[in-house]
């Protein structure tokens, strides 16, 4: 467990930023590429060396030649082999739009598990992306129906895989995802996978039927690009009805619950990053909060303004970071 303190501008979410950005290819606070790297220069290189079963050696250069990773020397494995190197999870204080926001988010969140608990999933995934890729231009290009149909089998084949290993992994999840939930949150909290196309009829003629409509909208609209994962606190649909504080935690029992699943697959301990973990909490829901992360025995990277460390499931190394420089406080 490591606590960071810092005043604001300091450095400390850049800090994890670097460290998410090893493990995911990309920055979770959503800034472009312009944004990460210095003024006056043409890109940026982080670089890290993991522990645990066995030391691994990570690198990640971007900037105006595209994004270039190497995991031990190795170039070829992609944004992947960065979640298979440095697997971990983040809580900043927007994390309550993985509950408010979009449908996008939560298929990412749900795909990230899959990933990791189903063998063969990144190949499926890719399949169905480079068949949904295909459809999509076939539409734009006006192709013929004999030619649209041939793309929807490969689609049809391809998203049902992709629906099935996502609601495979939700059935294990669940009890996790519900029994955090009601520590979190003292009440039911309920998920449910919706598969981006009527379930009365099979994912093929949902794309059939929908032809004429794809046509003017130039899009694939039936398929698991289309899913969601609907969350229910206390029998209230959660993105409309409950508060900043309440999302903040239902999101967080998603982080921690996926957390959890991927730690008992892998049977190795994951990485979580807590940017300011007390913003939008009260001091109650704090400790719950706490607590439950001081359950999975995971690394902890944590952040505040102030070296209270006593929010801290254990003692922590503690760390204070001044205009970019991190000195350890003993």
């Amino acid at each position: 467990v490591n606590f960071i303190y810092g005043a604001n501008g300091s450095g400390k979410t850049s800090l994890l930023e670097a460290i998410g950005y090893l493990g995911r290819g990309r920055s979770f606070r959503a800034a472009g590429t312009d944004k990460l790297v210095r003024h006056g220069a043409s890109e940026f290189v982080l670089f890290g060396r993991t522990g645990g079963r066995r030391e691994t050696s990570i690198g990640v250069r971007n900037g105006r030649r595209g994004l270039e990773i190497s995991i031990d020397g190795d170039k070829s494995g992609g944004a992947a082999s960065l979640a298979e190197a440095l697997p971990l999870q983040v809580m900043d204080p927007e994390v309550h739009n993985l509950v408010a926001g979009g449908p996008e988010e939560r298929r990412r969140y749900l795909d990230w598990i899959v990933f990791h608990v189903e063998p063969g999933y990144l190949d499926t995934w890719r399949r169905f992306r480079r068949a949904l890729k295909q459809r999509n231009a076939g539409l734009r290009e006006g192709a013929g129906d004999a030619a649209l149909r041939g793309f929807g089998r490969e689609l049809a084949e391809t998203g049902l895989a992709v629906h099935d290993a996502r609601r495979r992994t939700l059935e294990v999840a669940g009890p996790a995802l519900e029994q955090t939930g009601a520590e979190l949150l003292g009440c039911p909290v309920s998920f449910e996978y919706v598969p981006g196309w009527n379930d009365d009829r099979t994912l093929g003629q949902a794309l059939d039927d929908g032809v004429e409509r794809d046509r003017q909208l130039g899009s694939t609209q039936s398929g698991p690009q289309r899913a969601d994962l609907r969350l229910s606190y206390d029998d209230r649909q959660a993105r409309k009805l409950v508060s900043r504080g309440q999302q903040k935690l239902l999101a967080s029992t998603l982080i921690l619950a996926a957390t959890e699943i991927v730690q008992t697959e892998r049977e190795q301990p994951l990485t979580l990053l807590l940017d300011d973990p007390a913003a939008e909490l009260d001091e109650h829901a704090l400790a719950r909060l706490m607590d439950c992360v001081g359950s999975l025995g995971c690394q902890v990277i944590a952040t505040a303004l102030e070296p209270d460390a006593g929010i801290l499931p254990q003692p922590p190394a503690l760390f204070h970071v001044e205009r970019g420089q991190l000195d350890r406080v003993e």
